[in-house]
C-alpha cells in the first residue's frame, strides 16, 4: 500500500518513513501541503499521514481537498499534531480526517493506528467489490434497478426483528446482521451464467427453460464457494455462498436446488427469500404490474409455513413499515 507522509519537520518524515517501510509499505515524502496534495492527485496513495501545522497549505486544508475530490477510491487521514484539545479534534475530523496521533509520536502508536487504517480500507474495499459483483450481474437484468438495494434493507431489518424478538433456537449477534446487509445482494450472482435469451425472456420459461434458470443458484454457489475456499476465514463469504445457493428453496420443501425443509434452510437464505419476493411483488416487472403492500403481505401470509419461515413471516408484520419505508426510499424513477 502507497502510504503519504506530508510533515515540514525533517525528523519527523524520517521517523515515519522508516516505520512505515518497515511496515512493508511504500512511502511518498511531501515536506508541506501543496507538495503532498499534487503527489496525492498523481499517485491515488490508500493512506495520508499529514501534519496539522505546515506553511502554506496546512493538514486541515489538505484533508479537506482529498474528502472533496476522492471519488470511489476513500483514502484514509491520520492527522499528526501537537493540538490535543477536543475542540481541535472535532475541528479535524470536520476537515475530514479518520484518525489522530499526538506529536511527539511513539512508533508503536503510529503502527497500530496505521494497521487499524489498513483494517478500515480492506473493509471499504471488500463491500465495494462484493456490490460492484452484485451489480455485474444485476446489470443484465435491465428491470430490477433499486433491487439491490432494497433487499440488503429489508433483510437487515428483518434480522434486527428476529433479533430483537427472541423466537430464534439459536442467538444472532451483530456480524450477522452486517453480514447479511453486505452479502445479500449477491444472491442471483449465478444469473451470469445464464443466456441471455432465457434471463431476458419476457414470457413463461417452459420446462427446459426453467431448469437452466434454476442453476443460477448452484453457478452461484460455486462461484462463491470456490472463493471460500481460497479464503477460508471470509465468514461473509460463507454466508453469500448459502444465501446464492438457498434462497429459493421453500420451507415446506418444495424449492430448489436441494428440495430443504424447515431448518435446514440457512436462516441467511430464508431472510432473503421473503425480501426477495416482497421486492418483487412490490415492483414492476415485464410480467406484472406494481403489488400494493397490503396486498403483497396477505400473499406472504397465505405462503407463511409454506414457501416462508412463519418466525420470519412473524418478524416481517413488525417491520412492515420499516418496509414500506424503504421501498420508498429507493423506489425507480418514473420513466
Amino acid at each position: 500500500m502507497k502510504i503519504l507522509i506530508a510533515d515540514d519537520e525533517l525528523v519527523s518524515r524520517k521517523k515515519m518513513d522508516k516505520l512505515i517501510l518497515s511496515l512493508g509499505h511504500k512511502t511518498l515524502v511531501a515536506d508541506d501541503g501543496s507538495k503532498a496534495w499534487e503527489i496525492w492527485k498523481n499517485e491515488n496513495p490508500r493512506m495520508v499521514i499529514t501534519d496539522w501545522l505546515m506553511p502554506g497549505m496546512d493538514g486541515l486544508e489538505l484533508c479537506r481537498k482529498i474528502r472533496q475530490s476522492e471519488g470511489s477510491h476513500y483514502t484514509y487521514l491520520i492527522m499528526v499534531t501537537s493540538k490535543s484539545d477536543v475542540h481541535d479534534m472535532i475541528t479535524g475530523m470536520d476537515a475530514g480526517a479518520d484518525d489522530f496521533i499526538s506529536k511527539p509520536f511513539i512508533k508503536e502508536e503510529l503502527a497500530v493506528r496505521i494497521r487499524a487504517g489498513e483494517r478500515i480500507l480492506s473493509f471499504q474495499s471488500r463491500d465495494i467489490v462484493i456490490f460492484s459483483l452484485a451489480k455485474l450481474a444485476e446489470s443484465r437484468d435491465a428491470e430490477t434497478g433499486n433491487h439491490l438495494e432494497r433487499v440488503r434493507f429489508y433483510s437487515k431489518i428483518l434480522a434486527e426483528t428476529l433479533v430483537r424478538s427472541g423466537k430464534l433456537p439459536v442467538q444472532l449477534d451483530n456480524l450477522f446482521i452486517e453480514n447479511i446487509f453486505l452479502t445479500s445482494p449477491l444472491h442471483d450472482i449465478g444469473k451470469i451464467g445464464i443466456p441471455d435469451h432465457i434471463l431476458l425472456k419476457p414470457g413463461r420459461f417452459n420446462d427446459k427453460e426453467f431448469e437452466i434458470m434454476k442453476s443460477h443458484t448452484l453457478i452461484g454457489f460455486e462461484t462463491l464457494n470456490d472463493a471460500l475456499k481460497r479464503y477460508p476465514k471470509a465468514d461473509f463469504l460463507r454466508m453469500s455462498a448459502e444465501i446464492a445457493r438457498s434462497h429459493h428453496e421453500k420451507f415446506d420443501g418444495s424449492g430448489y436446488p436441494d428440495g430443504l425443509k424447515g431448518d435446514e434452510i440457512p436462516l441467511s437464505a430464508r431472510i432473503v427469500a421473503l425480501s426477495d419476493v416482497y421486492d418483487a411483488l412490490v415492483s414492476k416487472r415485464i410480467y406484472k404490474n406494481i403489488y400494493s403492500h397490503d396486498m403483497s403481505k396477505n400473499i406472504i401470509l397465505n405462503d407463511s409455513g409454506i414457501h416462508f419461515d412463519p418466525i420470519v413471516v412473524d418478524a416481517f408484520l413488525i417491520c412492515e413499515e420499516k418496509f414500506i419505508e424503504i421501498s420508498a426510499r429507493f423506489a425507480e424513477e418514473k420513466k
